[in-house]
């Protein structure tokens, strides 16, 4: 069996942290190609490198005195390090790699970000390479260029071109193991890029696929993914098995264990992924497969949700015979430059569900005049402060008292529904509330369907 295995910035925080790391991976051989974040937050009120480096970028660019927040990501690299046992010469080598990316070209500002970012899962790919290799082992950095990582040119927001798959077959042949960072690659011109934020689960995902691994573990900072987000509902039923899709509804409806696009890759190579947990290894942790696991208790596997939406309504008489009327409400915010996240529609009316960070006053405004003039609208409207939740689960709409069971409950609490859309995926149903009932709705479902 060959094993992908992922760190997040948690498990690499400090040199603690890196020990248990290097002592997950040399527990079994099976454990070759290890995907590094950057160094993430020690304490709550501490900061991720990644965020360190963002600062540095927007000051060097800025004209701003730099030389403070560079000193301060080296002096966090250089007591990893320290602790670590580890002489000074892996401190010398980041200190000049990062120095070269604080002088580098300015004049694209996005590429010149792009390269500051990725230079915290770089520096800290060498950092564990070198350390185990100070213990005895033999491993090895190995750098994404080197092995075709290629990624399209959308800074902050790459990504994979398909021949990376045929190029990183060539890490089969490499020896020993190899310490590979996530988050970034290249672009066919040479540049750095990187993957949306939290891409180095993108990264992992890309390895295994590419490498036709067995298992993708991906380590954290919790024992398993949970039924619903700990922080609103106390020591929620953990998540034993899922399925891919269900883990796709889930991550993009708010759950954060996971990326939401990081699945991607996997998913058509049918490899498994396994959640597990660098602080407690021995958990057996989540599972994530093709199949539904026949032993479920539940009909749900989990509820998630989000706030921060906002909700666009059209109305007109006979929409529905007006053949493209849909499409022209979307064309107006393609020019806006808005992605729209759900359309729930009925014969005359039509809303549209956006996240509500892509809306200003101007924007509104001209969405609301362009829909009205030109798309002769007879009412629009658009409402602010909206949560979606959803109810997630392959065989939840299998299963008729779901949808009742819901909306009785939250009827119960005296939470009004202004939305219910049942998904074309058939495994999960969303649900539409007011921002202010949001923790509330999360744990009236869980009560109705993991309580006994």
């Amino acid at each position: 069996m060959i094993k992908v295995v992922k760190f997040g910035g948690s498990s690499l925080a400090d040199a603690e942290q890196v020990k248990k790391v290097v002592k997950i991976v040399t527990s079994d051989p099976a454990r070759k190609f290890v995907v590094v974040s950057a160094p993430g937050k020690r304490n709550k009120s501490d900061i991720k490198v990644t965020d360190m480096l963002i600062d540095l970028a927007k000051n060097a660019l800025s004209g701003k005195d730099a030389h403070r927040a560079y000193e301060d990501i080296i002096s966090r690299y250089g007591s990893i390090a320290h602790d670590l046992g580890m002489n000074g010469e892996i401190i010398d080598t980041i200190s000049k790699d990062i120095r070269s990316r604080v002088d580098s070209d300015k004049s694209n500002k996005d590429k010149y970000m792009d390269n500051m970012k990725a230079a915290g899962e770089d520096n800290c790919a060498k950092l564990v390479a070198a350390y185990m290799y100070h213990e005895g082992y033999d491993a090895h950095y190995v750098n994404p260029r080197d092995v075709g990582l290629l990624l399209t040119s959308e800074y902050g927001n790459a990504q994979v071109l398909k021949i990376s798959y045929t190029n990183l077959k060539k890490l089969n042949s490499y020896k020993g193991i190899v310490i590979f960072p996530g988050f970034f690659g290249y672009s066919e011109q040479g540049d750095v890029v990187t993957l949306p934020r939290g891409g180095s689960d993108v990264t992992g995902s890309i390895l295994a696929a590419a490498l036709d691994c067995d298992l993708y573990e991906n380590f954290t900072d919790v024992d398993y993914i949970y039924t619903v987000n700990p922080n609103i509902v106390k020591d929620p039923l953990p998540i034993d098995h899922l399925t891919f899709k269900e883990m796709r509804e889930l991550s993009y409806a708010g759950f954060s264990v996971f990326h939401e696009e990081a699945l991607s890759p996997v998913y058509y190579k049918f490899t498994h992924v396994n959640i597990k947990n660098t602080n407690n290894p021995d958990a057996p942790g989540t599972m994530i497969h093709q199949q539904v696991n026949e032993s479920r208790k539940h009909a749900i596997t989990g509820i998630s949700g989000d706030k921060g939406f906002a909700s666009i309504y059209v109305r007109k008489y006979l929409m529905n015979r007006e053949i493209g009327y849909g499409r022209k409400i979307l064309q107006i915010l393609e020019d806006e430059n808005i992605p729209y996240e759900h359309t729930p529609s009925g014969i005359d009316d039509i809303s549209i569900i956006v996240r509500a960070r892509y809306l200003s006053d101007e924007i509104e405004q001209r969405i609301m005049s362009r829909i009205k003039n030109e798309l002769s609208a007879e009412e629009i409207s658009i409402t602010h402060d909206q949560a979606l939740v959803m109810i997630v689960g392959e065989n939840c709409l299998n299963d008729s008292s779901t949808l009742c069971g819901s909306c009785e409950a939250l009827s119960d609490a005296g939470i009004v529904v202004k939305m219910i859309n049942q998904g074309s995926s058939k495994i999960s149903i969303m649900i539409g509330i007011d921002e202010k009932d949001f923790e509330s709705a999360i744990r009236v479902l869980y009560n109705k369907f993991f309580v006994v």
